[in-house]
């Protein structure tokens, strides 16, 4: 019996066997997952089996086997990550490490939590009101970082710590987050609690509604953990439940079942992509193309998902190597992560290759348009006669979401495709100063580390202006500030006064 028709003959006998449980039936996805060849790349660090952090532009925050926190690179080298001098305290052995932002990740520690960005360990002024118990995070549209602790669920904004509570009651037990939309498209924090899905809605600032989600369960059928895919220009964001039995997904439409032909017993996911471990087959579900594959020659008798990037890429434990997986030498893309808001009129974007065979040509497609690009540095607005690479000017695209593309092409034929789902509001007319925009943000949220603390200073208009390239990458990647990201509309203001001439 060939490949497909095996795998017919087992998607059939499993549906048959669910046709005897007592429970109203759900829309159901029939994957054919087509085989792959999946591209591996060997971590060269003794890495622990513990929850990670995948950055989009290749590499990690990721625990050792012996405590320590570390940054992975995309080559599998391990990068610089030390302790921020202005910290009080020194991390201990490292538990596990979660997701905080776009490029930062949120370290738990046996004597407490730390922030990973840049390349430092940094102790927030937050950290000493919650100690080890971290199970998730979460990010939602308003800017809010979500938490979910051994002692509740808390919400981190602007600054400030939070918990959430039903009934004047903690949220204990939380292991799951996944931020999406609800039907009605409000704001919706998803997560599983004592075996029970819930949903928390946002109704107004500052105020949610918390309530359990109704999904459609058989008897006997124990929620496990949600995975969540978000949105591009192809797709809404997703909520994805593993269940003691099978898989299900929230799309648009509501509750549907996910036919596989083995038992999923892991699951994870990040931007478009899912990943499934289902008996010794490992599946991978791009969202934007409606493909299911099947990875080859990957041995999963011992097996575990450590982290998951937005590029396609699975951070997995085989046995006692640490690998990254993905359907081909995908290019990763600098200068532009997922769901960026783009306001400038111009932007330096670039490619970063794996390491490997060298592709044929690499070009980026961006509105139906394709620009070829060339290294060393592969930057889509080109490059001056020094190699510095040139801004893109991003005037002609209609404002609203768009994707960026980045393609590299093999000799055999084959291709391997980035694509960055963004948002493009260009600038509006309306001239902002330092003094009056700037300033009080400056005050609020940076001045403890950047006017008597340890970061770098910024106390005037002459020190921001001079720093406008170094304090827009840190905002818009969510590395700065050190105790939480800013608010989506403050990171925005900052972009917007640095591309309009970062008046006074």
């Amino acid at each position: 019996m060939n490949t497909r028709a095996s795998y017919r003959a087992l998607l059939l006998a499993g549906l048959l066997a669910a046709c005897g449980d007592s429970a109203p039936s759900l829309p159901m996805d029939h994957p054919r997952p087509e085989p792959f060849q999946p591209a591996q790349l060997k971590a060269l660090v003794d890495v622990a089996a513990a929850p990670a952090f995948a950055d989009q532009t290749g590499g990690g925050i990721f625990a050792t086997a012996a405590g320590e926190a570390i940054r992975l690179r995309l080559d599998g080298t391990r990068a610089v990550l030390e302790n921020h001098p202005g910290n009080a305290v020194t991390p201990g052995r490292v538990r596990a490490v979660f997701r905080m932002g776009t490029s930062s990740a949120l370290v738990e520690a046996d004597n407490g939590l730390f922030l990973a960005q840049s390349g430092w360990l940094i102790a927030p002024s937050w950290r000493d009101a919650l100690g080890p118990g971290l199970a998730a995070t979460a990010s939602t549209p308003d800017g809010a970082a979500w938490l979910g602790h051994a002692s509740g669920l808390y919400q981190l904004k602007e600054g400030t710590l939070s918990a959430l509570k039903l009934d004047g009651k903690a949220l204990e037990g939380i292991t799951a987050l996944v931020a999406a939309p609800t039907d009605t498209g409000a704001t919706g924090l998803w997560f599983l609690r004592q075996d029970v899905v819930w949903l928390s809605v946002r109704t107004a600032t500052g105020a949610w509604r918390v309530s359990p989600a109704p999904v459609t369960l058989l008897e006997g059928e124990r929620p496990m953990t949600l995975v969540g895919l978000g949105a591009s220009e192809k797709g809404k964001a997703e909520v994805w439940l593993l269940t003691s039995r099978r898989l299900l997904r929230r799309g648009v439409d509501g509750w549907r079942q996910v036919g596989l032909a083995r038992k999923p017993t892991q699951v994870l996911a990040a931007g478009r992509f899912v990943w499934v471990k289902a008996g010794e087959a490992l599946l991978s579900y791009d969202a934007d193309a409606d493909r299911w594959g099947e990875a080859s020659g990957v041995d999963t008798r011992e097996f575990r998902f450590l982290a998951a990037d937005e590029s396609g890429c699975a951070w997995v434990q085989l046995g006692a190597d640490t690998v990254a997986l993905s359907r081909g030498p995908v290019p990763r893309v600098l200068g532009l992560h997922e769901g960026m808001q783009v306001v400038e009129d111009t932007l330096v974007v670039r490619a970063r290759l794996v390491p490997g065979v060298e592709p044929v040509s690499v070009s980026f497609e961006v509105a139906g348009v394709e620009v070829p690009v060339h290294g060393p540095s592969y930057s889509l607005g080109g490059v001056e006669t020094d190699g510095t690479p040139k801004p893109y000017s991003f005037v002609g695209l209609e404002p609203g979401p768009h994707t960026l593309s980045a393609v590299a092409r093999y000799v055999d034929g084959t291709e391997a495709r980035r694509a960055v789902a963004f948002e493009y509001q260009p600038l509006s007319t309306v001239a902002l100063g330092w003094q009056k925009d700037i300033r009080p943000l400056h005050e609020s949220r940076c001045a403890r580390c950047h006017q008597s603390g340890p970061g770098r200073p910024l106390s005037s208009y002459e020190l921001w202006r001079d720093n406008v390239p170094l304090i827009v990458a840190a905002v818009r990647e969510q590395r700065m500030p050190a105790d939480g990201p800013l608010d989506p509309q403050l990171i925005s203001l900052i972009q917007r006064w640095a591309a309009t001439g970062a008046n006074p």
